[in-house]
């Protein structure tokens, strides 16, 4: 089975056809999805599409690109809704938040000071409630790490990691997972191919970020959580590695950096026993 760690499955480029796009996800081997909520808008839409969907989990956060339009009380808005979602099974961490130092605009003093009490506040919440963290880390990595050590969450993933060496070390000592996808598809993709190459295997996960981020092959298409197993195939490649070895050691990686997919049905009836054959 494959996890994809990160997908915007309520996007407007899926329009009506969401839960089409999951259930392709599921007959190409993609026993679970991870939808990220961007801002309090669409926290319901995420929860929405997990309950109609057997392989869709939700995160709940403020995304970064967001947050000019974000007001204070939405953070509380944030907390509350966390802590009802608590008893739903399919709620799996705080996401997607961050920082984003690409876009000029957020990179005026006064949206940087904005973002990061946001982040700071989305990483309180994930520490109080003992929850991983879906991390955007866009030209912030070290911004990020910053903050990460003041205020430690329950782990997480740096999604669509793009730093060094020693960047990607240091969320490691954190506790922190990194996420790769469609980019390192891509030949001319260097710096993420050598780190997909040459980071520990048990340090990575998956991900599509759908419908954005497509594969090579699929470039400038929309992209799509049934890519996935074609990525981990991208990525055994790298590696020179088996497909079969990459798919499980990722479904290990994926299943500790978000404890709570472990715990999913989806994922509990799709995971191999110590012993051989699968759960339920």
């Amino acid at each position: 089975m494959w996890i994809d760690t990160h997908c915007h499955l309520d996007a407007h480029e899926f329009g009506a056809g969401s839960l089409d796009v999951a259930a392709e996800a599921a007959q190409a081997g993609v026993s679970a999805i991870v939808a990220m909520a961007v801002e309090r808008g669409n926290f319901g839409a995420v929860a929405e599409l997990a309950a109609a969907a057997p392989n869709v989990t939700y995160a709940l956060g403020i995304h970064p690109i967001c947050i000019p339009q974000a007001r204070d009380e939405d953070l509380a808005v944030l907390r509350a809704a966390v802590e009802a979602a608590l008893d739903d099974p399919n709620f799996v961490g705080i996401g997607e938040i961050g920082l984003d130092f690409f876009i000029p605009m957020l990179c005026e003093p006064d949206m940087v000071e904005k973002q990061e009490r946001f982040l700071r506040e989305q990483l309180r919440i994930a520490r109080d409630f003992g929850l991983p963290v879906m991390l955007h880390v866009r030209r912030s990595q070290d911004q990020v790490l910053k903050h990460l050590r003041q205020i430690r969450p329950s782990g997480g993933i740096a999604h669509a990691f793009n730093g060094s060496f020693q960047q990607a070390q240091n969320f490691i000592d954190l506790g922190l997972h990194l996420g790769f996808g469609g980019a390192m598809t891509f030949t001319r993709a260097l710096q993420i191919r050598r780190l997909a190459t040459q980071l520990p295997l048990e340090a990575l996960v998956l991900e599509t970020d759908s419908p954005d981020i497509a594969p090579s092959w699929i470039h400038p298409g929309r992209n799509t959580p049934d890519q996935l197993p074609a990525i981990g195939a991208a990525l055994a490649g790298l590696r020179g590695i088996a497909v079969d070895a990459v798919r499980d050691a990722v479904l290990r990686n994926s299943l500790a950096a978000i404890p709570r997919l472990a715990r999913h049905p989806a994922c509990m009836a799709g995971r191999p026993h110590p012993a051989g054959g699968t759960a339920g």
